[in-house]
């Protein structure tokens, strides 16, 4: 079966940090491209980052620039997300998703497999 699953959330104070791991099983990861979503309560679900298969080409939101860090270890079947500087606004559920291929797309209907998300809180 086709599996994403992520940990490494918790609650962290503001200018924290803390590292999302997404774990694949069942499929080639690195043969698709990788991103990280989230989602706040009563707000729209926003996607932060991206990365390409193989890593050649990174992007990320305006929101997290500077701050988030999105990398992979296709060895382990593995992708992160290293989270600086974080600020209250970060808060959210996050998704680890990958795409049917190996290039990243600016349309979330265009991951098609999802992990069950994990909750981020930055607050004092």
């Amino acid at each position: 079966q086709l599996q994403l699953v992520e940990s490494g959330g918790g609650l962290v104070q503001p200018g924290g940090s803390l590292r999302l791991t997404c774990a694949a099983s069942g499929f080639a990861l690195d043969l698709v491209a990788t991103g990280w979503f989230r989602q706040a309560p009563g707000k729209e679900q926003e996607g932060t980052s991206c990365i390409t298969s193989r890593g050649e080409t990174i992007n990320y939101a305006d929101s997290v620039k500077g701050r988030f860090t999105i990398s992979r270890d296709n060895a382990k079947n593995t992708v992160y997300l290293q989270m600086d500087s974080l600020k209250p606004e970060d808060t959210g559920v996050y998704y680890c998703a990958a795409r049917g291929g190996p290039h990243c797309g600016s349309k979330g209907s265009d991951f098609i497999y999802w992990g069950q998300g994990i909750q981020v809180t930055v607050s004092s």
